[in-house]
């Protein structure tokens, strides 16, 4: 599996510094070698607080990399300009997928499944069983 592509992995946050933060955890947690493609779209074009569908396509197209994208986002209006970018078909790249998973947790689960070579179905997988996490 090491010479397939892996899947792409998309945090969309309202906030840059948050986004690329759990980026740098999520591929510091999948350990040495070879690490899925992860890509922080957080925040507006101009740094603000929000979310921006140009910024989220282009974080999608520079980790496809042929074995599917998917996106994990924070909060509710991320939700719908994913939502959005999906249903306009030609913003995200082909089988890209928006995951119901918890936002850190489903970030680190799903870059150290597609570190490892899953496929895509394995890594939403992964992401959402992230929802089951007991802390206490």
């Amino acid at each position: 599996m090491a010479d397939a592509p892996l899947v792409g992995i998309v945090l969309v946050s309202h906030s840059g510094a948050v986004a690329e933060a759990v980026a740098a955890l999520a591929t510091g947690l999948a350990g040495g070698g070879t690490t899925a493609p992860v890509a922080a779209a957080g925040g507006t074009d101009d740094g603000g607080l929000g979310t921006s569908a140009g910024l989220i396509s282009a974080a999608a197209e520079r980790v496809d990399r042929g074995a599917g994208v998917v996106l994990l986002v924070d909060l509710g209006s991320a939700v719908l300009t994913v939502k959005s970018l999906l249903a306009e078909g030609d913003e995200l790249p082909d089988g890209a997928r928006l995951l119901d998973a918890p936002f850190v947790e489903g970030a680190v689960a799903a870059v150290v499944t597609a570190s490892a070579g899953a496929d895509l179905a394995a890594v939403e997988a992964a992401a959402m069983e992230a929802y089951t996490y007991r802390k206490v």
